[in-house]
């Protein structure tokens, strides 16, 4: 079974999805709906940037779902489709326009105002994150409850084996991340975020964003879309909705969710959107399954090739 996987912020980059926008015109009609949706051309930022402004964390939402969005439909129109979806955070929002849950140019408003919100939480400078690599999460939990000193400091994203991120006060993190050296963390990376998502820091943005949300018209996911809070597969409306709610706040549990997907039958990750960030996670976690990306000509090519293949050998 295939599982279709979509990025979130910090994939972004300008001219993402131009070979594919250039070549097809299923991608060049999806990014017309998502300039038509926000009355401004945000697929001239996606192409041609300026990348200062293509970083704000409420135009670089709305450009990632709508390339993520352009690319899978693109797959579907060559007939490939996945049994199952999830997404890295923002990319939850991209799984779940996939599956009809959420209407795509619903999607793009609220994505815009959720990066508003998110960046509006915390002042900037008094926020921060930092990678940790080499150890286990229950480790960097013992070393953020040790760090915290009244401040906060959490997990904000679970990626992959030794590799879990971290997010709050800016002295939190640089007091948690000294810790987690003298634990035996291989790297601590300040990440260059503006603002420290997934933590608690960011519940005002998440009181905001619910009852917009909660308005919205939605459907049942087509396919089981796998949330970031749970790891579970959403399968109805306002389960998907309540998920992305809590989403915010919460940090990112994307290791166990493509646990999940293997463990319900995915032999096969399709990363739809720019960039590799999420292939390279899910090698991390289980080398054993086919990993693949769409984001120009060529990726496309060698991910129906691949995919071909997988669904020769299984004799299907």
């Amino acid at each position: 079974m295939i599982a279709f996987v979509f990025p979130g912020q910090g994939s972004q980059r300008v001219g993402m999805g131009r070979e594919l926008v250039d070549s097809y015109s299923v991608c060049r009609e999806t990014l017309q709906e998502a300039d038509d949706a926000l009355g401004e051309s945000i697929s001239g930022l996606c192409l041609d940037g300026p990348e200062d402004t293509l970083r704000l964390t409420e135009n670089t939402q709305p450009a990632i779902l709508a390339v993520s969005v352009a690319f899978y439909r693109l797959l579907l129109s060559r007939g490939i489709e996945p049994s199952y979806m999830a997404g890295h955070s923002l990319g939850e929002y991209s799984a779940h326009v996939a599956a009809g849950t959420l209407g795509y140019a619903d999607a793009l408003r609220t994505v815009r105002r959720r990066g508003r919100y998110m960046q509006d939480a915390v002042p900037v400078g008094e926020g921060a994150m930092a990678a940790i690599q080499g150890l286990d999460e229950k480790s960097v939990e013992r070393v953020c409850t040790e760090a915290e000193e009244g401040d906060i400091v959490s997990a904000a994203n679970i990626n992959a084996p030794g590799q879990v991120a971290i997010a709050g006060h800016t002295k939190a993190v640089e007091r948690a991340g000294l810790l987690a050296r003298e634990q035996g963390a291989r790297r601590v990376i300040p990440l260059p975020v503006s603002a420290p998502f997934h933590c608690a820091l960011m519940k005002p943005a998440e009181d905001l964003l619910a009852p917009e949300l909660r308005s919205l018209v939605v459907s049942h996911p087509s396919v089981p879309v796998v949330a970031n809070v749970d790891a579970l597969p959403k399968e109805t409306g306002e389960d998907s909705v309540e998920a992305l709610i809590r989403q915010v706040s919460a940090p990112v549990r994307w290791e166990e969710v493509v646990r999940r997907l293997i463990a319900d039958g995915a032999t096969a990750f399709v990363e739809v959107g720019p960039g590799r960030v999420l292939s390279g996670l899910i090698k991390r976690t289980d080398r054993g399954v086919l990993i693949t990306n769409v984001e120009d000509v060529a990726s496309l090519e060698s991910a129906e090739s691949a995919l071909s293949s997988l669904v020769e050998k299984s004799g299907g």
